[in-house]
């Protein structure tokens, strides 16, 4: 289990996060919130890579600093771009990984095969890395982030720049390898996590701002999003959300505590969520 317990992250006179207390079980975990509100702040911290201004992360119970070498064996990591090498294939750059690693050999190789399996790339095991398309190099990236076997997998916006089909594919992957072992998904694209985060972890003013499932961070919303015809003027007290083809012409949906004139009450989805809770003014 890891536990980030009143974390505090300032820079200078800035403060990136305040006073954030998030627990994580087995499972995906979205992070989901605007570029600037702390994502890459936390993923940093849970990752070692900086430290908190004050508070600590615990991993069952022990501070993952005082662990150390131990807490990033367990650790598996893809940042938003990893590094690789566009002349090796991706057996041979998994091989490097592995030898960085100090994986055994012989172990090695097995884990090798076994990834390039799971992420769909055993028929181009052998191909150079510089032809691959974005998503193929990501399924590199996760297979290099699992090949220590890792009881905590961290994913900092891995399907940034990834077509519809590509991103498709890498959701179930994440989906898959979720049954045994805690995910942090970091995105500002909602569709990645709404239907495979188990929670969704959203920030806001650098504070938390909810831990919960998707159902729950929409149902914040029930009975207070609405359809109205494109084109219907926005009254004070009311936000719009978004746009859309409807079946009989463009409608938009709004945000607001009383029902518009003509409007049509509908369920809130996670896009509505993210933009009414992300909405200009409300921060």
């Amino acid at each position: 289990m890891l536990s980030v317990e009143h974390v505090t992250k300032k820079y200078g006179g800035f403060t990136a996060l305040e006073d954030v207390s998030l627990t994580f079980t087995p499972g995906v975990y979205g992070l989901l919130a605007p570029n600037g509100a702390g994502k890459t702040t936390l993923i940093k911290m849970l990752t070692t890579l900086i430290f908190p201004t004050s508070g600590q992360i615990l991993w069952n119970g022990e501070d993952i600093h005082a662990l150390d070498e131990t807490y990033r064996g367990l650790l598996g990591y893809l940042p938003q771009e990893f590094g690789y090498y566009p002349g090796y294939t991706p057996r041979q750059f998994l091989r490097y990984a592995s030898a960085l690693q100090c994986i055994p050999r012989r172990e090695a190789e097995e884990r090798i095969d076994r990834l390039l399996r799971l992420v769909g790339l055993e028929d181009a095991a052998n191909k150079k890395m510089r032809q691959f398309s974005g998503g193929m190099l990501q399924r590199v990236g996760i297979a290099q982030a699992m090949l220590n076997e890792p009881e905590l997998l961290i994913l900092d916006e891995p399907t940034a720049g990834l077509d519809p089909r590509e991103r498709v594919r890498f959701r179930n992957l994440i989906h898959s390898l979720a049954s045994d072992r805690t995910v942090i998904l970091s995105t500002h694209i909602v569709s990645d996590i709404e239907t495979i985060a188990g929670q969704i972890v959203m920030f806001r003013d650098h504070r938390l701002y909810c831990c919960d499932s998707p159902s729950a961070v929409c149902a914040r919303f029930q009975g207070k999003v609405f359809e109205v015809p494109a084109g219907t003027a926005v009254q004070p007290g009311q936000f719009l959300l978004s746009e859309r083809q409807g079946e009989h012409g463009a409608v938009v949906r709004l945000l607001c505590d009383a029902p518009p004139e003509g409007g049509v009450p509908v369920t809130p989805g996670l896009e509505d969520a993210f933009l009414a809770i992300y909405r200009e003014g409300a921060e």
